[in-house]
């Protein structure tokens, strides 16, 4: 797991072509919008998350956020502890955003 700036993780995001977007905050807070084409798996969910993580291709690059960069960090530490290798965690979450959300 690696914390990028937004310009970071913007950029390898973009070159990569495996890449996965994964927002890992709550629906509540998807309502107030997501970054496009985003995957949503809420860290609340428990169990459920995890079980959810398993189902995920381990090959792909996932580029995890939420509100300010806490809960993806820990979704990447939990995704790294079962198995998946490259994770980056969006540092300062969709607050420091700068990008359209839809």
């Amino acid at each position: 797991m690696a914390d990028l700036t937004q310009e970071e993780w913007t950029k390898q995001l973009s070159e990569d072509p495996n890449g996965v977007v994964l927002d890992v905050r709550t629906p509540e807070e998807i309502e107030e919008g997501i970054i496009e084409n985003a995957m949503h798996l809420d860290i609340y969910t428990g169990q459920a998350f995890v079980d959810s993580l398993k189902d995920l291709d381990k090959s792909k690059t996932y580029f995890v956020y939420c509100r300010s960069g806490n809960r993806s960090g820990q979704a990447c530490a939990i995704m790294n502890s079962l198995g998946f290798e490259k994770t980056f965690n969006l540092q300062g979450g969709i607050l420091e955003w700068e990008g359209d959300l839809s």
